[in-house]
């Protein structure tokens, strides 16, 4: 019962990831890694689970992740070379590395929701 609670709210939040994504620069690449879980999440709740679906979802989502860790003013350069600042004062992202560095915590929190269904069943 706690995994159907659970993948109900990943499911709204994933959606809502995905509408505030409909108007950025890469809206198809980041409204389909939304939708991806969000569908992934609501087909669980209906008893609906395909393995091999989260597999290489978790699998792409944590692959550019790591692209995003190494890239220029990524998540690396977030933490050396800018030395942290707050990537969530403003929804603007000014700087060149807060874009990064928000899209590689996305990509997280969409591959640990997809692998907690993973390994539960």
């Amino acid at each position: 019962m706690l995994l159907i609670i659970f993948n109900c709210i990943f499911c709204l939040a994933f959606l809502a990831f995905a509408y505030v994504n409909l108007d950025d620069v890469d809206a198809a690449l980041w409204v389909t890694i939304y939708m991806v879980a969000a569908i992934c999440c609501g087909l669980f709740v209906f008893g609906l689970y395909y393995p091999w679906v989260y597999l290489v979802a978790i699998a792409f989502y944590l692959v550019y992740a790591v692209i995003l860790f190494f890239s220029k003013d990524g998540v690396r350069d977030w933490v050396v070379k800018y030395n942290r600042p707050s990537i969530v004062e403003t929804m603007q992202a000014e700087k060149p590395y807060i874009e990064k560095t928000r899209e590689f915590f996305g990509l997280l929190i969409v591959a640990a929701a997809l692998a907690i269904d993973y390994f539960a069943l």
